[in-house]
């Protein structure tokens, strides 16, 4: 089986862009050639889909490959290794981050991201808070949280919170184009009495100039139905930045529609948000991008100068200081509510890390024809 593959970069510039494509045969083995450079290049076969990272395609320009069922060339894979409550990923035999799932937390979180400069951009974790820098000791990295789901509290760990319990893996491979992690979890109150189910997906690219994870989150209303209230405490998908790049100190937040600062962007809506600033001598950033089928697209930032970012399209009476404006949301019982986001983790600010490209690449990425 041979097939020519064409990639067209249309009105954009493709740099480090995952790409992927329906492909009717199954394929035991893949092989993908890079036509223009004759060059045999990693790509990934899941479900139907091949997938590959079109590393540099100037716009208006295309390029083709060749994808036949041969045996395939070995590329180094980005490594998941699951131990007993952690599952850490790792490039190039570097640690990238790391999913905490034990009973010993609230919830799950990554921590920490490491960038391509071999510097973190999360909060180091500690165990009890500590002013100054030791605030807010529930946000732990990156993790889905919130305040108000039927009146249980699964944003915080002051008394009285829920949790959310780790309950399976359904997926945990490595790969030469991306790694997966596929875990069930239920979200409970702070009587552990079940709210609903949570399927977590995360795709963790194996590139090295950046980082990128693509984030989904399912909720299942196993349960009956749900009520996701109208509170600022939450973020479907919530961050918390190093403290060196906190909004006050040295860091800067920015938004896709051009707000800078706290006051521009918080309860703002706008399709990414993103925090910079430096980390030791590097300066490094990490965006939150939403994507167009996720609810109240684009979505409202609850993003802070003391380090927090989180996307919550829920609270409408805070961002808009008006009580009259309810933005509390019900699924019904036996339904599914679906996020996806990716992280984008960068150099420079977000002009100097194409943080705007990179979002075009995500939600519209380049057509690819296969003949």
């Amino acid at each position: 089986m041979e097939k020519k593959i064409v990639v067209k970069a249309g009105f954009h510039q493709r740099n480090f862009c995952p790409v992927s494509c329906d492909v009717e045969e199954n394929l035991g083995n893949a092989k993908l050639v890079d036509l223009g450079k004759n060059q045999e290049i990693p790509c990934q076969f899941e479900n139907g889909k091949l997938s590959w990272i079109v590393e540099n395609l100037e716009k208006g320009e295309e390029k083709k490959y060749l994808l036949s069922d041969g045996i395939a060339q070995e590329f180094p894979k980005i490594e998941l290794e699951k131990k007993e409550d952690t599952v850490d990923i790792k490039i190039n035999n570097n640690l990238f981050t790391t999913y905490h799932f034990g009973k010993n937390w609230a919830r799950p979180f990554l921590n920490p991201a490491i960038g391509p400069t071999g510097k973190s951009l999360l909060r180091e974790l500690f165990d009890k808070p500590e002013p100054p820098d030791h605030d807010h000791i529930h946000h732990r990295g990156i993790l889905s949280v919130f305040g108000d789901i039927n009146g249980a509290d699964c944003w915080s760990e002051e008394e009285g919170h829920g949790f959310t319990r780790h309950n399976s893996f359904k997926e945990v491979f490595s790969g030469s184009v991306y790694g997966k992690i596929t875990a069930e979890n239920s979200w409970l109150s702070k009587e552990e009495k079940k709210l609903l189910t949570e399927i977590r997906t995360m795709r963790f690219y194996n590139i090295s100039e950046i980082r990128i994870i693509d984030f989904e989150v399912t909720f299942k209303t196993t349960e009956g139905k749900v009520t996701f209230g109208d509170t600022k405490e939450g973020g479907i998908i919530a961050v918390r930045m190093a403290t060196p790049l906190r909004g006050d100190r040295n860091g800067k937040i920015e938004n896709g529609y051009g707000g800078i600062a706290e006051n521009e962007t918080w309860g703002k809506r706008a399709p990414w948000c993103d925090y910079s600033g430096p980390v030791d001598s590097e300066k490094l950033g990490l965006a939150v991008f939403d994507n167009p089928n996720n609810f109240r697209y684009p979505t409202y930032w609850h993003v802070r100068n003391y380090g927090l970012m989180t996307a919550n399209p829920f609270a409408l009476s805070y961002y808009y200081n008006d009580k009259n404006r309810n933005g509390s949301h019900t699924v019904e019982a036996n339904k599914e509510f679906k996020f996806s986001y990716r992280i984008y983790i960068h150099k420079g600010d977000a002009q100097e890390g194409n943080v705007a490209e990179s979002f075009n690449n995500y939600i519209s990425p380049p057509e690819v024809e296969i003949k």
